[in-house]
């Protein structure tokens, strides 16, 4: 990390101003080469000065530049940030000159890389640096955001430090029996302790799911036998027509995708193809890629006719759904009744041709998932696959 590294901060497209950000112990000498403003070098720290990038007796662009020393920046390395107008080419050219000048390209995510060396942030905020770049709603944005100010951190530090203190009891109790003034440790007093532990951390685990939920959205998979609906529902949810409908066996053969909001929440649609016996050398892989799918699902919409008795085909991917979050939807409502639904679960009725209780739909989602029931007043979560894997092995080390 003895190297200076620059790279263009904002998104490459034509807009007001784009950034090019200057990071290492050459910034600052780097950049004076090229801007005209003969205060800039010797000028304190966190200010901003006007003037001109010039190169080779020629004016690039009029710019501000920022200019900011060490350790009081995001990567506690001396950091310098150019404004320049967002045109590309201009962007692209100053920072061409840079690089010419002793800059090296930054690696994608390379700022954020240095703050973690540097001590400047720890892993799960500069998860949340990235959770913040991608976040789709204002819940996701508020998880990002208390990672980032180290609640999530915090809210480990403090387990962290119970083990520790734990531990410290112990070994003062091994070593220093004749010290009268500290607390005996008994076995039965570490098991209390070690319970509790347990308890908080299996407690983080379950919210966890919570916390994807709310910033990953809820994978959600329709699946049922051909022409029973399956595109009419997807289109009806999202209010567009996503996926092709006619009333041809087999239309949809590859899985169509869309995403729609329920209370701030993400819902991650995927139409499938029919589930059927089939001979279609085609229609088999899409069958086979819709069972696939249903084991990977957060919640699975099984769409049965209204006007049909239950098929096998039916009956078998009912059997499929035990154990999963699923949702019956019965459609073709406005026809005449029958189905036999008596042992069917989180039934909905709906028709999905003439738009009717779609709302019964989403409804019965926010049921299953509680989604008016979530906390989301302290969104302190963890939501990354490696915090939560480093949790679960450290409470299986409990059993």
């Amino acid at each position: 990390m003895n190297d200076t590294i620059a790279a263009i901060s904002t998104a490459q497209g034509v807009g007001a101003i784009s950034i090019i950000r200057v990071s290492g112990d050459e910034a600052i000498e780097i950049v004076s080469k090229i801007f005209t403003n003969k205060n800039f070098k010797d000028a304190s720290s966190h200010t901003i000065h006007y003037g001109y990038i010039e190169y080779n007796g020629e004016k690039i662009d009029e710019v501000l530049v920022s200019k900011m020393l060490s350790p009081k920046t995001f990567t506690m390395e001396d950091v310098v940030e150019i404004n320049a107008h967002g045109g590309i080419n201009t962007t692209n050219k100053i920072l061409e000159i840079l690089l010419s000048l002793g800059c090296r390209l930054a690696e994608p995510g390379e700022f954020t890389k240095r703050a973690l060396l540097n001590g400047r942030i720890d892993y799960t905020q500069a998860e949340g640096v990235m959770d913040l770049i991608n976040s789709k709603t204002d819940v996701a944005r508020k998880i990002a955001i208390n990672q980032i100010n180290g609640k999530a951190s915090s809210m480990i530090r403090k387990l962290r430090d119970e083990l520790g203190l734990i531990l410290a009891n112990i070994e003062v109790n091994l070593n220093y029996p004749e010290y009268e003034d500290i607390e005996d440790i008994t076995v039965e007093k570490i098991k209390k302790s070690m319970s509790d532990i347990k308890s908080k951390i299996s407690k983080i685990i379950s919210e966890s799911k919570t916390g994807e939920i709310l910033k990953e959205g809820i994978k959600t998979v329709i699946v049922g036998r051909p022409n029973v609906g399956k595109s009419s529902l997807l289109n009806n949810l999202v209010g567009e027509e996503k996926a092709i409908v006619t009333s041809v066996q087999g239309t949809t053969r590859d899985s169509v995708e869309a995403s729609l909001l329920i209370d701030n929440i993400i819902l991650n649609l995927i139409d499938t193809a029919g589930i059927r016996d089939t001979d279609d050398v085609v229609d088999k892989i899409g069958v086979s890629k819709s069972l696939k799918l249903i084991d990977e699902a957060d919640l699975v919409l099984l769409v049965l006719n209204n006007n049909e008795i239950l098929t096998k085909e039916d009956n078998e991917i009912i059997d499929s759904l035990k154990g999963k979050k699923y949702i019956t939807i019965i459609n073709k409502c406005d026809l005449p009744k029958k189905i036999n639904d008596d042992d069917l679960l989180n039934k909905v009725y709906i028709s999905a041709t003439e738009n009717v209780n779609i709302d019964g739909v989403k409804k019965k989602i926010k049921e299953l998932f509680n989604l008016e029931q979530i906390e989301t007043e302290d969104l302190t979560y963890l939501t990354s696959a490696r915090s939560i894997s480093l949790l679960n092995k450290l409470n299986d080390e409990f059993k």
